[in-house]
This record gives structure tokens, C-alpha cells and sequence, in this order.
């Protein structure tokens, strides 16, 4: 019976860590990642006013992300509602919003390796010098964009908050 017992918390014990690591830009990752922003005031503060009052008079803004390793892969979209004039993250996980409106939404794309240095804040993967370097592939409001480069980094960052595999996502 002891034997039975060992064996069956082994197996609860792998099942939980195999269901607690999520593929990096899934929808899991990104609903994660919409609450840690949520949670970073400055970013929350910081893209309200112009940037989220820039609009379409939608009361949102849409980001998509995807990796380049992962081309099959699904993209993955957070929702940015205008909240008492400030950004806060309604969503994030598959894409609701296929069509994106480039005057006011963003998609980004790049490596892996680039997410993760972008994620960790490393020498040279600040925003700037990442769409400037061509580490960081973006269509969407660039001149915009530049006016938050202080928030946009904080955006970034986030990237690098939620643990994750390296598995592609199949969702």
C-alpha cells in the first residue's frame, strides 16, 4: 500500500508541472500577462491620456504578438480599454479582433531570442533600439509609439513576467 501511495504522489506531483508550464505567447500566457499588467501602475498611468484616447472612439486599443519561430502558431491579442483615462488590460488571449486598424493598433512581432531580451530588459533590446535594430518587427502607430517609449519599455518587460516553455502554441 506504501508503495501505492509514493506512486501516486510522484504522479500528481508531474501531471501539476506538466499543466503549469504554458507555451510562450499561448493564450494562457497572454491572459497572465494581461493581469501583471494591470498590476504595473506606471504602465497603466503611463499609456493613458493620448495614447489610449487614440482610439476610433472604440474605448480600446488591440495589440497582437507572435513569435517568428512559431509561424503556424496563432497570434495572441490583448485588449487595452480606456478606463478614467487610464490603460488597463480587458483581455488577453486568442485573437477576437482579426482586423487590425494601424492608425490606432498594434501588432509586434520578432525572435525568440529578441522577446527574451526585450523581457529582461537587455543591453540593446530597449524599444527603441529594438525597432530600430530590426529586433522588434511593428506595424501599427510608430510615431505614437515614440511619444510612450518610457511605457511602451514597460510593455516590453512584460514579455518576460509569465514563466513559459518554448514549445510553439497550437491554440
Amino acid at each position: 500500500m506504501h508503495f501505492y501511495s509514493i506512486l501516486f504522489i510522484l504522479l500528481v506531483s508531474f501531471s501539476t508541472i506538466s499543466f503549469a508550464e504554458i507555451p510562450f505567447m499561448s493564450s494562457q500566457w497572454a491572459e497572465k500577462t494581461c493581469q501583471i499588467w494591470n498590476k504595473n501602475k506606471a504602465l497603466v498611468k503611463g499609456l493613458g491620456g493620448n495614447w489610449i484616447q487614440n482610439n476610433k472612439k472604440r474605448g480600446y486599443k488591440i495589440i497582437h504578438l507572435h513569435r517568428s519561430e512559431c509561424e503556424k502558431s496563432p497570434k495572441v491579442e490583448f485588449v487595452i480599454s480606456e478606463q478614467q483615462n487610464q490603460a488597463h488590460c480587458s483581455y488577453g488571449g486568442k485573437v477576437k479582433h482579426p482586423q487590425l486598424d494601424k492608425t490606432v493598433d498594434y501588432y509586434l512581432y520578432a525572435s525568440d531570442e529578441d522577446w527574451h531580451c526585450m523581457g529582461k530588459a537587455g543591453w540593446g533590446c530597449g524599444p527603441m533600439g529594438a525597432m530600430m535594430t530590426g529586433k522588434l518587427m511593428f506595424e501599427g502607430p510608430k510615431t505614437e509609439a515614440m511619444s510612450v517609449m518610457d511605457s511602451f519599455e514597460l510593455f516590453l518587460k512584460l514579455t518576460g513576467q509569465v514563466k513559459a516553455t518554448e514549445a510553439c502554441p497550437k491554440e
